[in-house]
């Protein structure tokens, strides 16, 4: 009996060799790096290092500004993805509806992608220039005779907050809602059709039609905002004095993380162990998403196997 042998082919490892070792090397080692000095006391000053434990995050949990960091990344990140996904929701709808037929669509796409286009230094700096105390948002206000005075924004710790959300959500609505577009678009229109002839309206072929068809797009739009809101850092470092001013209202996690790295002696560990929380807190509500918004035919597999 002539057993056949097995060609195997190893030319397509050499293909995916470059994104494994990419991956491991600035993708997974600094994650482990990161946690490792997390549990010392390593400093920019230093040339050796101790193993310290847990004292870094002791540290961090009982210091306020952490909290602080916390709650601001929280409220920002909520703040502008509650109307960015239901904006673009909205003009997703709009622009797929067979009914309105909007013309220009290309159009419209491209200028609702394009802040996204821009560097956040420059978009930092134009909106600075725009609210600073001789900007020209107070020249209007006040030639208008709408207030009697200038007003200084730049230290306004609600004008600040403000303008983090409005400038986080202008940047990214544009592409979340050609994501979802896209996701609408690849709906076929059979089934839009046959709701049609049962008698279902525009809100039920959405709840029942659209919604969940689309909860694949949708889960990856909030897990990538997720990822990018915790790491929030360019728009409310660039904006005030790099210190999360004024009153630390626009504080986040990452900027925190940099005062930390850039202090007198640069703890690099007590800035891992902000690192590696933010890591943490990421990672389990991003599977927590997963699972809440997971399939339910995948659910009634998985019960019944």
């Amino acid at each position: 009996m002539v057993r056949s042998k097995i060609n195997h082919n190893n030319t397509g490892y050499w293909f995916i060799a470059p994104f494994v070792i990419g991956f491991l090397v600035f993708g997974l080692y600094p994650v482990y790096n990161t946690i490792a000095l997390s549990f010392t006391d390593t400093t920019l000053m230093k040339a050796d290092s101790n193993f310290i434990a847990f004292k870094n995050f002791e540290r961090l949990f009982a210091d306020k500004t952490f909290l602080t960091a916390i709650k601001n990344t929280w409220t920002l990140w909520i703040m502008n993805f509650i109307p960015q996904i239901g904006i673009a929701l909205l003009l997703s709808v709009w622009f797929t509806s067979n009914r309105l037929k909007i013309k220009g669509g290309g159009i419209w796409r491209m200028l609702f992608y394009l802040p996204n286009l821009l560097m956040p230094a420059a978009i930092a700096a134009l909106f600075f220039s725009l609210f600073s105390f001789y900007g020209p948002v107070n020249q209007f206000l006040v030639r208008g005779g709408y207030i009697p005075e200038a007003v200084d924004f730049i230290r306004s710790p609600s004008v600040m907050r403000g303008l983090v959300v409005f400038i986080q959500w202008w940047m990214w609505f544009g592409q979340t809602t050609i994501l979802i577009m896209a996701g609408m678009t690849s709906i076929s229109l059979s089934l839009y059709e046959a709701a049609v002839m049962d008698g279902a309206n525009t809100w039920k072929m959405f709840r029942y039609i659209t919604a969940p068809l689309i909860k694949p797009v949708l889960v990856y739009v909030l897990v990538t905002s997720l990822v990018g809101g915790m790491q929030m850092f360019d728009i409310p470092m660039l904006l005030t004095d790099g210190r999360g001013s004024p009153a630390n209202s626009i504080l986040t996690n990452n900027i925190l993380m940099y005062m930390k790295f850039r202090s007198s002696q640069g703890h690099i560990g007590a800035a891992s162990s902000v690192g590696v929380v933010v890591f943490i807190m990421t990672s389990f509500v991003s599977l927590l998403i997963f699972y809440l918004l997971r399939e339910k035919s995948d659910e009634k597999m998985a019960k019944g196997n």
